[in-house]
C-alpha cells in the first residue's frame, strides 16, 4: 500500500465530523467524513483529517482515511486503532495511542451518522480549537 501522506485538511461539505484528543495534552485530530449511495447503502467517499499531533499520528490518520474508503459507516466503525495502523508495520508501545486517537476521532464522526445537522463550515478548525482558552488553571510553585 502507497504511504505517501493523503487526505490532509479540511473538507467544507462533510456528512459527518469527528474529533479526538485533548488540546491540554496537544494531541488532537479532526476528521471529516463524506458519503456516497451505493447499490442502495451507504458507503464512505472520502475522508480527511487535520492533526496536531506527532507524525506516527498524521501517518496513521492519513493510512486510515485511504482504509475506509468504500466501507458502510458500520465495517468502519469495525476497526481497531490496529486496523487502522497495521499496513505501517508494528507501531512502538509508546506510539500504539496515536492509532487510539485515530480510532476515537472516526468513532466520534459515526457514532451519529447521519447527522444531517452535521457542517464543516459550523464546526471550528482544529487550529481554532487549539487556540481556544482553556480552563485548565496552572499553580506556580
Amino acid at each position: 500500500m502507497d504511504t505517501e501522506l493523503k487526505n490532509l485538511g479540511e473538507m467544507a461539505d462533510a456528512d459527518a465530523i469527528g474529533t479526538a484528543g485533548s488540546a491540554d495534552c496537544g494531541d488532537m485530530l479532526r476528521m471529516w467524513i463524506k458519503f456516497r449511495d451505493e447499490d442502495g447503502r451507504q458507503v464512505i467517499d472520502k475522508a480527511t483529517f487535520q492533526s496536531f499531533g506527532c507524525q506516527t499520528a498524521i501517518a496513521v490518520a492519513s493510512m486510515a482515511t485511504e482504509l475506509i474508503r468504500g466501507k458502510t459507516p458500520d465495517e468502519a466503525l469495525a476497526m481497531s486503532g490496529s486496523d487502522l495502523s497495521a499496513p505501517l508495520g508494528p507501531l512502538p508501545p509508546m506510539k500504539i495511542h496515536c492509532a487510539q486517537l485515530v480510532e476515537g476521532a472516526l468513532k466520534n464522526a459515526l457514532s451519529g451518522h447521519p447527522d444531517p445537522t452535521a457542517s464543516a463550515s459550523a464546526a471550528p478548525s482544529l487550529f481554532s480549537t487549539m487556540q481556544a482558552p482553556s480552563a485548565v488553571k496552572i499553580k506556580w510553585t
